[in-house]
């Protein structure tokens, strides 16, 4: 058992030391591009699937909670939360479509759709990001692989290219939370 956590934890350091090097920028442009959203007046909209959608969650919670400091509410959804939505869109539709007819009914060119998808290619992730572009609005998308379709229709990608779900996931959640941490510093300031 040992072996398994301190190889755990040297593969983590491996990929963290990774993410330092190449990922530094991607986080700070999604910083930028979520600080200009709600500074203009817009709503983030989170989305993903399973641990992804816990993520989403958690930073919906972040955003109109609070980070670090007491301060006003920040605009932000997690579009996989509504249970009564999710399964009626599901159950008449399809599954690939729970989160893209909530872009459509929602969103609008002033928000951000901040869309996890560890693969890249989550067929709902997509959709939605497909509906996000339709509507003009932008792209935070965050990826456990590069070159994927969710990759290629975002403003900005936090890719994390990572050997498995758990370590991608590990690495964005150290990344979405440095953006928060990032965005409040900047909203409060205003």
């Amino acid at each position: 058992m040992k072996d398994v956590v301190t190889d755990t934890i040297k593969a983590h350091k491996q990929l963290l030391a990774q993410f330092e090097a190449e990922g530094v920028e991607s986080v700070v442009a999604a910083g930028k591009l979520i600080i200009d959203c709600l500074v203009g007046g817009g709503c983030v909209y989170t989305c993903g699937n399973g641990g992804s959608a816990a993520d989403a969650q958690h930073i919906a919670g972040e955003l109109t909670g609070r980070f670090r400091v007491d301060r006003k509410p920040l605009a932000a959804v997690a579009l996989s939360t509504d249970t009564s939505v999710l399964t009626c869109i599901a159950n008449d539709y399809s599954f690939e479509e729970v989160f893209s007819r909530q872009v459509e009914a929602l969103m609008g060119p002033e928000d951000v759709l901040w869309a996890f998808s560890t693969s890249g290619d989550s067929p709902n992730v997509v959709a939605a990001g497909r509906a996000a572009k339709a509507k003009g609005a932008k792209i935070l998308a965050f990826t456990g692989k590069k070159a994927t379709s969710l990759e290629k229709l975002a403003d900005v990608c936090v890719c994390v290219d990572a050997p498995t779900t758990a370590a991608a996931q590990q690495i964005h959640q150290l990344a979405y939370h440095i953006i928060c941490d990032i965005v409040e510093r900047q909203v409060c300031r205003e």
